[in-house]
């Protein structure tokens, strides 16, 4: 790879590397080149700024689940299209992991359960000259929570009590406080990733008969709470009951990535968000007004098998994070 450590045979490998070195080989200092000065990491749950909070936010996570694994289920990636130097190796990931642990520690989550989980989380990462330097990620914390053993509303309510209660709690992502980053791209213009991102649109728009054209009967699908299952009617459960719930919120696609590799299926990783009242019946229970943001992220990888003998996608990964959902509601509402 042209411009990196000679240890990485190819990006996929430096992601998946990189995250395992910090993670289980406790390399927690290198984030200090691993993560370029000035990065930002948004999650639906906070922002945080600079590779110093990154550090802190890491110690405390590995303080609480001391076991945790993080395997990489795939990396879709593209080179950036607008890097302006040859020389320097500049690209995008979106990288989707099975992260394990064990909540044997008092932490951010509470007191330890001794619980053991496992739950996905979705990355995105715009990287040059062996670094991150911007970052969007979304982990499936309704599944984290569930396997705790609690009610996600009833643990968002003790979250905002044990942060110092409504006032000094961390506040959730939402577009007035998000921090403007260096990468401002929209990803590239793969066959596979605009296909995908049209059809999350369609959806949006609530053309739902798209389900039945663009999924695989026998799709299988990955949704928040740590749900696995199959089948258009689940896929139609899940965004019908998200859009129901957001009616007249905006849709955006932010970004996009499409790619076909050797031995593995088209697929593509688009990433959006609904901003807009909480003013409909749905994922989210009875309609209170407030104003939310939600950033998701999804995987598509494509099959043979459409009903008119075309392309469809047999696998998805839709990951957004609930918690932080209602913890805008309940900071709202009360």
């Amino acid at each position: 790879m042209r411009g990196f450590d000679e240890k990485w045979r190819d990006v996929p490998h430096f992601i998946i590397g990189i995250t395992k070195e910090i993670w289980e080989d406790r390399e927690i200092g290198s984030l200090r080149h691993r993560y370029a000065p000035g990065l930002i990491v948004r999650s639906p749950a906070s922002v945080l700024t600079d590779n110093t909070q990154v550090i802190g936010a890491t110690m405390s996570t590995l303080s609480e689940f001391p076991d945790r694994q993080l395997f990489g289920e795939d990396v879709i990636w593209c080179d950036d299209p607008e890097r302006t130097n040859d020389d320097t190796e500049a690209f995008l990931s979106s990288h989707r992991l099975i992260c394990t642990a064990t909540h044997t520690h008092p932490g951010a989550y509470g007191a330890p359960t001794g619980k053991k989980l496992c739950y996905r989380i979705l990355a995105d990462c715009a990287i040059r000259s062996d670094a991150v330097y911007d970052e969007w990620l979304v982990r499936d914390q309704s599944a984290i929570v569930k396997q705790m053993g609690f009610d996600v509303v009833d643990w968002v309510r003790a979250a905002i009590e044990r942060e110092g209660g409504p006032d000094k709690c961390v506040k959730p992502m939402t577009p007035a406080n998000d921090v403007a980053g260096p990468y401002t791209g929209t990803g590239n213009q793969d066959e596979w990733g605009q296909r995908y991102a049209e059809t999350i649109s369609r959806i949006m728009a609530a053309d739902f008969q798209v389900i039945g054209t663009d999924y695989d009967r026998a799709c299988n699908v990955h949704y928040p709470g740590g749900l696995d299952t199959c089948g258009r009617e689940a896929v139609d459960q899940f965004w019908m009951g998200l859009r129901s719930c957001f009616p007249d919120a905006t849709f955006r696609i932010e970004h996009v990535i499409g790619r076909d590799d050797p031995l593995l299926p088209p697929r593509a990783a688009v990433r959006w968000s609904l901003h807009g009242k909480h003013s409909g019946w749905g994922r989210f229970g009875t309609p209170t007004g407030a104003e939310v943001y939600v950033m998701g992220i999804s995987h598509a990888e494509y099959g043979p098998f459409g009903d008119d003998g075309g392309p469809a996608i047999r696998n998805e990964f839709s990951l957004i994070d609930e918690t932080a959902v209602w913890k805008q509601i309940i900071l709202q509402t009360g």
